[in-house]
């Protein structure tokens, strides 16, 4: 079965067109439910998948139109979830899988009810990890006394999370299935299981039994005898449950990458912390910083270094937020690697968003633009024209993001910033135009979308195999033009109306 990118890959120049009016905000419902009944499959594949849509596609014969209906990110989860029950698996399939969104962004929950049928009715191959991201956050946390079995299984995978109380009770659950799962949770708490357990060889299953798993004191001595230069003692320096003398003995380590994990360590000793802050290796000491224990004074003494080299990118909210105490204190601090993390917070204070909003640190404006949904505008422009890692596209999708003035930006040398011009609604005709001449395809495709982009200039671009689509898009084309496309099929031919 032809996958997405084949099915556009082969569309001719009239189902490009079709395809950018089945995207254009200037037609009429109508026109959209002809091209729904009628139009090519490229067509009904952008129809059902890059915008909203009548709920009439849920009836729709043909299963592949229903299929990209299930992952379309633009409509209300309620409307996909009408097709919980679909015949066609391939259907029920995309409806698990969920909407294909860019990163950072996260599919929309679907509603609990249907995350409830779906996991009592569907094949446990279909509920994968994408499945998970659809589940709201009250029902992830509600799954381990969920009244149904099926769902309860999935709540036991909450473990570490869940209270005593909630543990034993799903230890003695009337269900065989979740009673098994939740006894192999306390079998992995068992030190000696671990032991048991872990492989001698280096693999998937011993990082993590190495890394957050209960160690007998066998297996960190069986660690700290293997050779230099293997990976299991930077495991270990990590893991909570290391007796209090083995962390005084890697604080020492020779290896530095086991020195910068000790220094992470809460329960690090203060003669330890004392030694690492002047540790000759830069990573050590970077580590030790940051550690809780020290005032701003002992972090000042340590000769540190901030990467700049980090990406600085969107953060999901955590599901328990952090305590605001804590948080003020990082956006007071001087060290920036510790503001950085208050900015990422997305409940910090109106204060603190202003006071982060201008500070000296690239890393923590941009973290600061990525992450509140109260970033200022200037903030978020700024971060955009001086950040260029990861998901700095992301920033125009911020609530705040302007469009004013953004047609200032129309000869800058980095195209992502001239394609800003595109987004600027005094942006002049003729600079529209000259933006879908422009060297960067991205710069082109926005300014074909322009509604200020020259009539005669649009006209063209519909005879252009790479930007017929993004023309037909265009909220500007005449109602003369979408009604002879619709009735030709997509070709330009045809007798002015």
């Amino acid at each position: 079965m032809a996958t997405p990118e084949q099915i556009w890959a082969d569309a001719d120049l009239s189902t490009r067109r079709l395809a950018g009016l089945a995207l254009n905000p200037s037609v009429p419902e109508s026109v959209l439910l002809r091209l729904l009944a009628e139009a090519p499959l490229a067509v009904r594949m952008v129809l059902c998948r890059d915008r909203a849509l009548p709920d009439a596609v849920i009836q729709h014969p043909d299963t592949r139109t229903r299929s990209f209906f299930a992952r379309n990110p633009h409509v209300d989860p309620a409307q996909r979830v009408r097709l919980v029950d679909d015949p066609a698996w391939f259907v029920r399939a995309h409806l698990a899988d969920g909407p294909r969104v860019a990163a950072p962004a996260r599919p929309r929950p679907l509603p609990d009810e249907a995350v409830v049928h779906m996991i009592s009715t569907y094949e446990n191959e279909l509920l994968g990890g994408p499945f998970y991201q659809q589940i709201s956050a009250g029902l992830r946390r509600s799954m381990a006394t969920h009244p149904v079995a099926n769902v309860r299984h999935w709540g036991v995978g909450e473990w570490r999370s869940l209270a005593p109380d909630t543990r034993a009770a799903l230890l003695a659950d009337p269900d065989a299935g979740v009673r098994e799962a939740a006894a192999r949770h306390v079998r992995c708490e068992d030190p000696t299981w671990v032991e048991s357990t872990l492989p001698d060889r280096p693999c998937h299953a011993r990082t993590d039994l190495l890394l957050h798993h209960p160690l007998t004191r066998a297996v960190v001595e069986g660690v700290l005898a293997r050779p230099a230069g293997e990976e299991d003692k930077a495991m270990i320096a990590v893991n909570p449950t290391l007796p209090p003398d083995t962390v005084v003995l890697l604080a020492a380590d020779p290896d530095p990458e086991v020195r910068a994990r000790i220094a992470q360590r809460a329960d690090l000793g203060p003669a330890e912390r004392r030694t690492l802050m002047t540790d000759p290796d830069p990573d050590v000491r970077l580590a030790v910083s940051l550690h809780p224990a020290l005032s701003e004074d002992e972090r000042a003494r340590i000769d540190y270094q901030v990467p700049m080299d980090h990406f600085f990118v969107h953060h999901p909210a955590p599901e328990t937020p952090r305590d605001p105490g804590a948080v003020r204190r990082d956006a007071l601090s001087r060290h920036p690697l510790l503001r950085r993390r208050a900015a990422r917070d997305h409940l910090l204070p109106p204060d603190l968003v202003a006071r982060l909003a201008s500070d000296d640190d690239l890393g923590v404006r941009v973290l600061l633009a990525q992450n509140h949904p109260d970033a200022p505008a200037s903030l978020l422009l700024r971060s955009f024209l001086e950040y260029t890692g990861p998901e700095r596209s992301h920033l125009t999708t911020r609530p705040n993001f302007p469009t004013d003035g953004l047609a200032a930006f129309a000869d800058h040398e980095d195209p992502e910033v001239r394609a800003l011009a595109a987004r600027a609604p005094e942006t002049e005709p003729a600079t529209v135009a000259r933006l879908t001449r422009d060297p960067d395809p991205a710069v082109r495709a926005a300014a074909a979308r322009h509604p200020n982009l020259p009539q005669p200039r649009l006209a063209a671009l519909l005879d252009d195999e790479e930007l017929a689509h993004h023309a037909a898009a265009n909220a500007a084309l005449p109602p003369d033009v979408i009604r002879r496309l619709l009735r030709t099929g997509g070709r330009q031919a045809g007798p002015p109306e």
